[in-house]
Order: structure tokens, then sequence, then C-alpha cells
């Protein structure tokens, strides 16, 4: 297993006032911004209002949390610097003045699918047309070229995203994205796209990450666990942000939290 991210997070002033970071960061989807000092497959970009960081894959728990630490702490120098830092808001509606830029508009276009009904999800919409959201996608590589994606999806919702329900205290980005079995197919495995980016700031939270992917991976190889009999609790668990239904999943299926 490898394992990747793409986490967005929002800027702060001192005041504490959400700040776009369009014109402060560089780079874009089409053309990160390499970080040389950094090594290889380190970048960052502007992604409408939000910063968003890449790591090179990782292919053990340490590393994982090496390279997300080691890229979040040269951009938090960085952007000190400008008298900024991160916000761990995951959702928030932008001031209008920070809204001004035509980028500010552009929204990511390729779609993205849900693992349990394999149709494309809808373009979000929301009635606050300022509000902005940061996801904490996780990239999945593997070197198993039979690897079921849309199963190991359904996996991942059962061991990341139903915990997430009561470990991810943000629940204003769900009316836009982090719905059950969101997902890309990508050339080296896929890309869970349920979680927001709330574990990127705790390393307890980064290793969580890891260790519940490998096990739902495991878990897809086995299939021990019959997901489909509990695909409609894991989804409204995650769709209606449930807790107490995801607490009782997690109870019954022993699943590690952090």
């Amino acid at each position: 297993m490898r394992l990747g991210c793409d986490p967005e997070c929002f800027l702060v002033d001192a005041a504490g006032a959400f700040v776009s970071a369009i014109g402060k960061i560089g780079g874009s989807k089409h053309a990160p911004r390499p970080i040389p000092s950094l090594g290889i497959g380190y970048a960052v970009q502007e992604d409408n209002v939000a910063l968003e960081f890449n790591i090179p894959p990782a292919n053990n728990e340490d590393a994982f949390v090496d390279h997300i630490t080691k890229v979040k702490s040269f951009l938090e120098q960085e952007v000190n610097s400008m008298g900024l830092a991160f916000s761990r808001a995951s959702a928030v509606s932008f001031p209008e003045i920070e809204l001004l830029d035509p980028r500010s508009q552009e929204f990511g276009c390729d779609p993205d699918f849900n693992a349990w009904t394999m149709k494309r999800n809808p373009r979000p919409q929301a009635e606050d047309k300022n509000l902005r959201s940061c996801g904490g996608h996780v990239h999945v590589g593997t070197d198993d070229k039979s690897l079921n994606s849309a199963l190991a999806v359904r996996y991942m919702d059962l061991f990341l995203g139903v915990p997430s329900v009561f470990m991810d205290s943000g629940i204003l980005r769900k009316s836009l994205y982090g719905g059950p079995g969101a997902f890309r197919f990508k050339p080296y495995g896929f890309e869970y796209r349920t979680l927001s980016n709330y574990w990127i700031f705790d390393d307890a939270l980064i290793r969580w990450v890891w260790r519940n992917t490998q096990r739902a991976l495991d878990e897809t190889d086995k299939q021990s666990i019959d997901i489909a009999t509990w695909a409609s609790r894991i989804q409204q668990a995650i769709s209606t942000d449930n807790k107490e239904l995801a607490y009782s999943i997690v109870d019954h299926f022993g699943i590690e939290t952090a």
C-alpha cells in the first residue's frame, strides 16, 4: 500500500478573519508549484480561495506522517511570514471582499463517483454562494491490479467515513462534499474523497488514517465482513451525520478511533 493526499486549508489573518489564498501561494491545479527544498513530489497550489498541498506517496506509516508534517511545517512558515496562519475549519462562508477575483468562482470540474451506486455524484450546489470547503482526500495506491476499487471504497466508508461522523466536528462541509462512497478512479488505485481536512492537523489522526486504510484494504481482500448487509446503515450514518448510528457501527466492529 502507498498513500498520498492533497489536503486543502484556509488562511486567516492575525485577527482570525478568513483571507483568500489567491495571489499569495502560486501554483494551480494544472501547474502546481514544486517545493524543491523538500524533495520530489511535494507541491502547493491555489485551489479557489484555499491552499492545497501535495505529498509524494508514502509506503509506510511513519513516512506518511513525515511527508504531511514536513510540507505543512514548510507552508506554515511561508504563510506566517505574510502575517497569516492555517485555519482548521473545513467549511466557511467567505466575505464578499475575498471573492472578487474570478478565480474564487472556479471549482474543480472532474467528476467523482458514488461507490455504492456507481453513479456520478451531482455537482455540489449550495444556497450560500460564498460557502467554500476543504477536503482531506486520501490517495490509495497498490500493486494489486485486480483490486476492486469501488469495493475498497465501501470498506473505507466503514473504517474511515463512519468514525469520522463523530471524530470530525465540522459538519458544514457535508452540504457540499463528503457524502458516502465518494471517490475517483486513479491509474495507481483510487482517491477516497469523503473525509474533510480535519485529520491532517494531528499526527495521531494521520496514523489513524494510515492504519484504517490498511484495514479497509485487508477487508477488501478477505471480505470477512459482509459489507452489503451493512450498506444502508453505513451510508445513513455518513449522509445524515448520525452520531448514534456511527457509534453503534464502530462499536460492533471494534473499529479504531483516535
